[in-house]
């Protein structure tokens, strides 16, 4: 026991305060010189980004993420808008040639098929024999006309309806 009385004696804790000052000291030092590399590192990314606050850049960074998600959902909506257009219109086309009169002429007369995706449209079709020609337009509504449709009409909306090729 007196020799932890004696290591109590002001000489012996003097020493040792020293020696905890020294250490304190020296990681001291050392937080020093990281602090100022790490000064350094951000003073050179604020000047390279012409800013002079993180907080700033934080903000403008959030702002321009949020103008893009609205951008791209207003993108969105008229892609969606340009599509269900691109639905209704008359994209699918089915063509027969024949010859309406046998014998007495060539494959001029024609029927042409111009509908939708929903089928919607209009079939036209043109009877030529040696004299003349007639032109026939007959309205389409979901495959299937008001009017009475011939043969050559029927396969020529039948083949809008048949899916393409791949």
């Amino acid at each position: 026991m007196n020799e932890w009385v004696e290591l109590l004696q002001p000489s012996y804790l003097l020493i040792f305060a020293l020696l905890i000052i020294i250490v304190l000291g020296i990681v001291l030092i050392a937080m020093w010189v990281k602090l100022n590399r790490l000064r350094k590192t951000y003073v050179k990314m604020m000047e390279s980004m012409n800013v002079t606050n993180l907080e700033q850049v934080l903000i403008q960074l959030r702002e321009t993420i949020e103008s893009t998600a609205e951008n791209s959902e207003a993108q969105q909506n008229r892609l969606n808008a340009v599509e269900a257009a691109m639905k209704k219109m008359q994209s699918r086309i089915g063509i027969i040639r024949y010859n309406a009169f046998g014998d007495l002429s060539s494959n001029l007369s024609f029927s042409i098929a111009l509908l939708s995706e929903q089928q919607d449209g209009v079939v036209l079709t043109g009877i030529h024999n040696r004299d003349e020609t007639h032109m026939y337009a007959k309205p389409i509504a979901g495959g299937q006309s008001e009017y009475r449709l011939t043969p050559e009409e029927k396969e020529a909306i039948s083949q809008c309806v048949q899916p393409e090729p791949k």
